[in-house]
């Protein structure tokens, strides 16, 4: 493994670090740029970033330096402070990530609303493309977003120099050439862009403003200095620039683990060297170091499989700087700006935008983008956490509340989260149903505060009062009711979980208040039905109007505790279903109906499985076992008297049952599939591979499923393997 690594590094790391390290130079210095920072700060901060955190960081194959999520927030700190002051802010802002990794808070970031993220990063964009807007029309950026707008169409009709078609040409570029052939495409788009518009602007003599580098880059003097007052603000930048630093990193580790399938990132560990790398930029006067996807995506892609990459891009930026700062000093501004313009249009990803407006955040996303545009970073970013805040307090307290009318009666249903911010909506409706007439209230409540309660029962008590009745239907946790008992359930965990309606009998909860039982039972399930259930199949049942195609034929008992649906999780039109005393299938075709029932299911339908069906504490075996009394059932059971003389013995995962009525009930399953094989139908599908015969057993008490395996001569639990004969 020792001679391995260095050879892995020669093969994977090393091509992938120049690769990098070629798209890392002209954004570093574009950034910078549009920062309003020295350039050779946007130098420092792609070789700290590199070294530094590539070598300290969490994720292996992410890259750091400066990012233009930080361009518009660091332009603002410079403005207000002067570099030195804003390098002590960098030094700060890296000590702060250092204590947020060492926390183990990471993770928290996370947190923030993706809307708030790409809303975040799309106001950057906007930002950066209206201020290099300017420079490549051979003018100035202005002070802020609103104002480069206001100055913008005097600037579109002035007169334009080289630095336009400068800046143009490198947009140009940048566009066209991801559809250039692949042999092409080798050399990075930002680096062939700058290069091509430096080479025509040299050529063509063409006066205008370039990069300016200090002598000796590395002879520096410069040391942070802290402010000599506003002592807050300095504070308020330092978290500023620390959280922004610390989310873009993180959510760029994240998205680069979706990239490879290589160690996953330790984010905690990321923070600690993010922060790390931000204190050594700043006190060598860079800009500060963050996870950035551009660069971390074309690592990826390059085929770089550790963080030697990282460390060595690093490297090669140190070189080029010391060893060609002249030719930095060629490249034109303009051309800087066109890469700008670019980079922050494609921060407005519209793919962000459509998935934002799919899960409802549109309004976040718009919010932080027109505060961050407007605005600034800072406020744009906080009024859209406010907003999200808002809409994620609405959704979880929401309150699905309305009435209608049933001929005399009244129905009123509350759905969602019932709280003291519904209450006055609440009462509102309530004060829609006229006195003295009967009324249901059906309470579909995840939760139920205690201003919900008594505003209900409050309603209730007036309501009853005043000659009218109130029937409260809870589906689900009986909040109003434990409430009305002095017991109320004062959270969500503490709920019970319930048996969904359509699945809990009618003993759980509408039998006990049925006056007619039968009639009573019956019309409110069908009616629940329809309130419930009906909306949800409408579709399904209508694609099965003119016809159907069931998969299974499925005979079973015809105890009401087996639910044939339920219990191989299918719904209409799966199942053709053949319900008897005893899952029985008469031998020789002796029963007409279960004959023509077979023979449609097979002839005519064409199921490709037949299923018989047996339970435990199943009354027809008990009754076969202890001999059944004179009459109608002794004549049918007549029918199951061969699985009462099968020899051997019939286990459940190779164990015998305690009880004969279990015993004889799993040879009952496996003789009716004998006596299946004796309709022809059957036997002629079963040989030509068309039709599957399988035995299952359900346990009641256990509610188990178990299926018969032919290979091990068992009924084994479903899902576990199945032992296939000559496999």
């Amino acid at each position: 493994m020792a001679i391995m690594r260095p050879l892995a590094v020669l093969r994977h790391d090393l091509p992938a670090s120049l690769v990098v390290f070629l798209v890392a130079v002209p954004l570093s210095l574009g950034i910078a740029l549009a920062s309003g920072a020295p350039v050779a700060a946007g130098l420092v901060a792609a070789v700290v970033g590199g070294i530094v955190a590539g070598a300290l960081g969490g994720s292996a194959l992410q890259v750091s330096g400066p990012a233009a999520g930080l361009t518009v927030v660091m332009a603002e700190t410079i403005q207000t402070f002067g570099w030195a002051v804003t390098c002590a802010i960098t030094v700060a802002a890296g000590a702060c990530q250092i204590l947020l990794g060492l926390s183990r808070i990471a993770r928290a970031a996370l947190a923030i609303s993706p809307a708030i993220v790409h809303g975040m990063l799309a106001g950057i964009g906007v930002t950066i493309v209206l201020g290099q807007l300017h420079v490549i029309l051979g003018g100035k950026a202005q002070s802020s977003a609103v104002e480069n707008v206001a100055e913008l169409p005097g600037q579109i009709v002035a007169h334009h120099d080289s630095a336009a078609i400068v800046g143009l040409l490198a947009i140009a570029l940048l566009l066209i050439w991801p559809k250039l052939p692949a042999a092409v495409r080798k050399v990075p788009g930002p680096l062939a862009a700058i290069a091509v518009a430096t080479v025509v602007s040299v050529a063509f003599g063409m006066t205008l403003p370039r990069v300016e580098l200090p002598g000796d880059l590395l002879d520096v003097h410069l040391v942070p200095q802290l402010p000599d007052g506003g002592w807050g603000g300095f504070a308020l930048a330092v978290v500023t620039i620390a959280l922004i630093a610390s989310v873009e990193s993180l959510l760029s580790a994240v998205a680069v683990d979706r990239m490879h399938t290589g160690p996953r990132a330790r984010l905690d560990r990321e923070l600690v060297g993010q922060g790390t790398a931000n204190m050594i930029s700043g006190a060598l006067g860079g800009l500060p170091v963050t996870g950035v996807i551009v660069r971390s995506s074309t690592n990826v892609a390059a085929g770089a499989k550790s963080r030697v990459s990282a460390v060595l891009h690093g490297v090669w930026v140190l070189l080029f700087v010391v060893l060609l700062a002249g030719l930095i000093q060629s490249i034109p501004l303009a051309a800087l700006a066109g890469l700008l313009v670019h980079v922050g249009a494609k921060l407005v990803n519209p793919g962000h935008l459509k998935t934002v407006l799919a899960h409802g955040d549109l309004p976040v996303y718009l919010l932080t983008l027109g505060g961050v545009v407007v605005f600034d970073l800072l406020t744009g970013v906080l009024a859209g956490i406010g907003l999200a805040v808002v809409l994620m307090l609405r959704r979880t307290v929401w309150s699905g509340i309305h009435v209608e009318r049933e001929g005399d009666d009244w129905r009123v249903v509350v759905e969602g989260v019932l709280t003291f911010l519904s209450v006055p909506r609440l009462s509102k409706v309530l004060g829609t149903v006229p006195g003295g007439v009967r009324v249901r209230l059906e309470l579909v409540v995840d939760y139920l505060d205690h201003a919900a309660f008594e505003s209900l029962q409050t309603w209730q008590q007036a309501h009853e009062r005043a000659g009218g009745t109130v029937e409260v239907d809870e589906v689900g946790h009986p909040w109003f009711g434990e409430g009305k008992a002095g017991r109320p359930t004062r959270s969500r965990t503490a709920a019970s979980r319930a048996v969904p309606r359509w699945l809990a009998p009618w003993s759980a909860w509408q039998a006990a208040e049925s006056v007619d039982i039968p009639a009573q039972q019956t019309r409110r399930g069908a009616t629940e039905f329809h309130r419930r259930a009906a909306p949800l199949l409408r579709d399904t049942l209508s694609g099965l109007a003119d016809g159907q195609r069931p998969r299974t034929l499925f005979i079973t008992c015809g105890d009401s505790r087996i639910v044939p649906n339920l219990i191989t999780t299918s719904g209409p039109g799966d199942l053709f279903t053949i319900r008897n005393i005893g899952n029985l299938v008469p031998p020789g075709q002796a029963d007409a109906s279960m004959n023509a029932s077979i023979e449609y299911a097979v002839g005519v339908l064409g199921v490709s499985e037949i299923v018989v069906c047996g339970h435990s504490s199943c009354g027809a075996m008990a009754a076969l076992a202890d001999g059944p009394p004179p009459g109608p059932l002794s004549a049918w059971l007549r029918h199951a008297e061969p699985s009462a003389h099968r020899l051997g013995s019939a286990t459940l995962d190779g164990a015998v049952p305690d009880r004969e009525g279990d015993r004889l009930a799993l040879h009952n399953v496996l003789q009716q599939l004998d006596h299946l094989r004796e309709y022809p139908s059957v036997a002629v599908a079963e040989s030509a591979g068309k039709l599957q015969l399988t035995g299952m057993y359900f346990h009641v008490g256990e509610a188990q499923v178990h299926l018969f395996d032919v290979g091990e001569r068992t009924f084994r639990p479903a899902g576990a393997p199945v032992v296939v004969p000559g496999a």
